[in-house]
């Protein structure tokens, strides 16, 4: 593993001619100033200016900003204290600690440049100072739509009872394809102007819809898209930060690299119909198959290539702590809809291989037969403080274990394809095989995390010896369940009209989290606003429909781009709050973000035209609400989207308007014509030429009187209207000696208002309790417990607290007798407080426990006591994941499946020993013998043996300190 001391004398370093200047000082190593101001990558590094001095000048825009300094590949960090966070001021110097640590911070009221000077003449003892220099005098701002005709301007009232305005204007009204400049009053997020220009293309669709604005955003989005479609892709963790060559999409001006859930959800919701080719080449740079020369062990199923679906870098050491890689399943079902025939073809043999090859791995190493569902990170949502309890960190095993609805859908959608596909290619059993999978999963779905009494579909489970679906819900999840057909007409109608939503549009989860900034927590993510459309379109649903065109229309032109996210209550690209400086936000975001884009673009394509391919040809099926015609289209009794570009034919799709009315829902369509001549829904693609034109009269006003949940609140108070109570925890568990439960609830920092929801292996089995002494009525010796907050007013409620047993687990470390290993002992010492078997875990290494005495029967969780410190808690690919067995006294095998061992927190002076998730283990009274062997884990797969970090250069890296076993019994 990677030290996490810096090496810093010339002794110790390597000289690239690259790297080092021509006079480089005391350093032998490029290091960088890394920070949510330019997306923790490599765009400033400190340059040497003489005698041991580094300089930095960099322009910061508003915000409270974490930055570290850190070389390259950050395997090594400088940090102003190893033990917690630094807010910098400004001319302060600090000593800096020169080992990896917490992320300094930087507050910055209003945007200018700041120095960072690092003092490296004692390269033991650096010192880092950060001077806001003097900002230039700048003439007013000439008006940039000074002298033209036809401005269009858009005004929409802030939170904080004020009003911002987007202007648009043409450079050119004459030419047919207009050129465009757009300014905003809204204070932009990064230092850039409060103005562009932009312009459409011949070879991109434009519209022209009576609204200036209208044409002027849709084009936006169009070169946003251009901008994204890149030749070469980079990201500073992988071939050293050099360029890649990729004919592909970045994922947005502030990521230069192809991550496999945004490219995915873009491509389904807009730029697969646009750009099949280049979506295509996204997709198939991440698959990968097996590093050359890596046995694999004999659990893990698949071709031997092994090609399959990469899951990117991310908590705990990426897969299967996150499952979500099946969401390429989206992207991949409409680019088959959208490549011509003989690519098609091709596409469509090694689609499945990698389907085929990803699906049969996790049913393996994440599907749970016990309630038929998917373990894994919830999509999308992958940072651990912002939707997760707050002990989640220092227990990732917990977050692996659990089930999240939007993963689970994502499962759903590569089962449905994969048994699609298999039938194509005459592949009866696979077919067969992959829909009764799906079948099943849509009902374990529905069975365990619809909630009734809320009208929606859980978010997640709670961890193991929990399992409860708990009351947290987002949006992403709540709409891919009504897409892929998860959820039923009723429960549709319900969603949709009982996820709340904010006065500038709907948050990505709900409720809200206390004590976290602005990210995913209190924030709306356009792109999951645009799922929310697609949602809305399918259950009829003009309200939602209408606040979601609102949403995305509003933050495209008041930030002129389409932007990573946006503070929920008050739609600022950056809420700041100068009395909580900790909670600022959104905490990263950027501009033209590839699914923001992909949003935009299906908004209008896909949802107002109603364009939308399938297998047998284009579908229209527009969906303009009475407020879209009453508003957005008011000055024009047509709209038309040209230029339209389906497997090389372009064609034109004009919609015809009614007479705009005061009433709401939306219109039906009334007739089609194709070339002039009535034609059906669908319009087979053999029926498609070149300059088709395609015209939808829509007719009746139906749908009227459709419900949308309203909520609001200060965003700067943490309201219980829309924010959830923290976790309790359960301080004290012990059994009173009539063998009842005695529990003490803690109240976690709730105070007046709050009640508590006590939780028996996952069943309530007390409501509305205060917070103090309860006690079990049942006997329940080995049951776990777990206890939720509640708001009394609002009814919100909090994550579970970390659930504690009943029964004594059975500990057994490595230095027991019982143990046996290829590897020898590290005895305690320094870090360590225990004795381990250092670095367990080669693909040839062995372990195992035996004679492990069982009592009684029952159900039983065997758990690895471990630590795992390849990376940190939220990077990297070497998340440890290993096969446990349980074999009785006969040799026969009782028990087995995988364990992961994710990454864990540690510091300099302590390394905790953290549990694996459990293996369920039935067993009867006897003698048992444990085994543990080898399994996978991303690092085993090509596309990795660039990356920077554990696992990736020097070779695949699956390995832990192994520090005993857990037998804990639960029934």
């Amino acid at each position: 593993m990677f030290s996490s001391r810096w090496l810093l004398g010339a002794a110790f370093f390597t000289t690239t001619a690259a790297a080092v200047a021509a006079d480089p000082g005391p350093l032998r190593q490029d290091v960088y100033v890394r920070g949510g101001f330019n997306a923790w990558g490599l765009d400033h590094p400190l340059r040497h200016q003489g005698g041991g001095i580094y300089q930095a000048d960099i322009l910061v825009t508003h915000g409270n900003h974490g930055f570290k300094i850190g070389d390259k590949e950050w395997k090594q960090e400088w940090v102003p204290d190893a033990g917690k966070s630094v807010a910098v001021k400004d001319g302060a110097t600090l000593a800096l600690d020169t080992q990896a640590g917490p992320e300094a911070t930087l507050f910055v009221r209003r945007t200018g440049t700041y120095r960072f000077t690092l003092d490296a003449r004692n390269p033991q003892a650096p010192q880092l100072t950060v001077t806001r220099l003097e900002d230039a005098a700048a003439a007013p701002a000439p008006d940039p739509h000074a002298g033209r005709t036809g401005v269009a301007t858009l005004a929409w009232p802030t939170w904080d009872g004020k009003t911002e305005q987007a202007r648009f204007s043409l450079i050119d009204p004459q030419s047919p394809l207009r050129s465009y400049t757009h300014s905003t009053t809204l204070q932009l997020r990064d230092p850039v102007p409060q103005h562009a220009s932009y312009a459409e293309s011949a070879e991109r669709p434009y519209t022209r819809s009576g609204n200036l604005a209208f044409d002027a955003l849709f084009a936006l989005a169009g070169s946003e898209m251009a901008q994204d479609a890149v030749r070469e892709i980079k990201d500073g963790n992988y071939n050293a930060g050099a360029a890649i060559p990729c004919d592909c999409f970045e994922t947005g001006e502030k990521w230069h690299y192809v991550w496999t859930r945004d490219l995915s959800y873009a491509a389904d919701l807009g730029l697969a119909l646009l750009d099949p080719q280049r979506v295509r080449n996204s997709l198939d740079f991440k698959l990968a198959g097996w590093r050359a020369g890596i046995p694999k062990a004999p659990q893990v199923p698949g071709t031997a290539d092994g090609l399959q679906i990469v899951q990117d870098t991310g908590s705990g050491g990426s897969w299967p702590v996150s499952t979500d890689r099946m969401t390429w399943a989206f992207a991949a079902e409409e680019v088959l809809r959208t490549l011509a025939p003989a690519e098609r073809q091709a596409f469509a043999v090694k689609a499945l291989q990698a389907l085929s090859n990803t699906i049969e791995i996790d049913r393996v190493a994440a599907f749970d037969p016990r309630d038929g569902l998917y373990t894994g990170e919830q999509s999308f949502l992958d940072w651990r403080d912002q939707s997760y309890a707050s002990w989640i960190v220092d227990d990732l095993a917990s977050m692996a274990s659990a089930k999240s609805v939007s993963t689970n859908a994502t499962h759903y959608q590569a089962l449905r394809l994969a048994a699609q596909l298999a039938r194509e290619q005459d592949d009866a059993a696979r077919a067969t095989r992959y829909a009764a999978w799906a079948a099943d999963l849509k009902r374990a779905i529905n069975r365990t995390l619809w909630l009734p009494d809320a009208g929606m579909y859980s978010s997640l489970t709670a961890a193991h010896f929990d399992d409860a679906a708990m009351h947290k819900f987002d949006w992403l999840g709540q709409s891919l369940a009504i897409i892929t057909g998860i959820a039923d007409d009723k429960q549709t109608r319900s969603i949709l009209a009982r996820y709340p939503h904010g006065p500038m549009g709907p948050p990505v989860i709900w409720p809200q989290q206390q004590g976290a900034p602005v990210y995913h927590n209190r924030a709306m993510w356009p792109f999951v606003t645009g799922y929310g459309l697609k949602a809305a379109a399918l259950g009829k649903n003009a309200s939602v429909a209408d606040a979601a065109y609102d949403s995305l229309m509003r933050g495209a032109a008041l930030n002129i781009s389409n932007m990573e996210n946006l503070e929920w209550l008050s739609g600022q690209p950056l809420l700041l709050d100068e009395q909580h400086p900790e909670l600022i936000g959104p905490v990263i975001n950027s501009r033209r973000q590839l699914w923001s884009v992909g949003a935009y673009l299906g908004m209008v394509v896909e949802n107002v035209f109603g364009v939308h391919a399938t297998d047998q040809g284009i579908t229209f099926a527009p969906f303009v609400t009475a407020k879209l015609r009453r508003e957005t289209f008011q000055h024009s009794d047509q709209v038309t989207l040209h230029n339209l570009r389906l497997r090389g034919h372009r064609i034109a799709v004009r919609l015809l308007l009614p007479t705009a009315g005061n009433g709401d829902g939306y219109y039906r369509v009334a007739a089609i014509l194709h070339n002039g001549k009535p034609a059906n829904a669908t319009i087979p693609w053999a029926r498609l030429r070149d300059g088709d034109s395609v015209e939808i009269r829509l007719g009746a006003l139906a749908g009227a009187g459709s419900t949308l949940r309203r909520v609001n609140a200060d965003p700067y108070v943490e309201s219980p209207a829309v924010f959830a109570p923290r976790e309790p925890a359960i301080d004290k568990l012990e059994r009173g000696a009539d063998g009842r439960i005695r529990l003490q609830i803690g109240t976690g920092g709730n105070g007046a208002g709050t009640v508590y929801n006590i939780y028996r292996d996952g069943k309530l089995v007390a409501s509305r309790v205060p917070a103090g002494a309860w006690t079990e009525r049942a006997i329940a010796p080995h049951a776990c417990y777990a206890v939720e907050a509640q708001f009394t007013a609002s009814g919100n409620r909090s994550h579970h607290s970390l659930p504690r047993c009943a029964a004594p687990a059975q500990e057994i470390a490595v230095s027991d007798a019982r143990m046996h290993s290829n590897l020898h002992i590290t005895p305690a010492g320094g870090r360590y407080a225990a004795a381990r078997l250092a670095d367990w875990g080669q693909p040839a290494d062995r372990f195992e426990v035996r004679d492990i005495q069982v009592g009684q029967a029952g159900d039983y969780r065997v758990q690895v006591r471990y630590h795992n410190g390849a990376n940190l808690i939220n990077l990297g690919i070497s998340n440890g994941v290993k096969w446990l067995a349980v074999v009785d006294a006969k040799g026969k095998t009782v028990a087995q499946g995988v364990v992961q061992l994710p990454h864990a927190k540690f510091d300099k002076t302590h390394t905790p020993a953290v549990l694996s998730t459990p293996l369920p283990a039935r067993l009867a009274p006897g003698s048992y013998t444990l085994r543990l062997s080898d399994f996978y884990n991303m690092s085993y797969l090509d596309s990795n043996a660039s990356f920077s970090g554990a696992g990736g250069t020097q070779g695949p890296w699956n390995r832990i300190d192994l520090l005993g076993i857990r037998l804990q019994r639960v029934n």
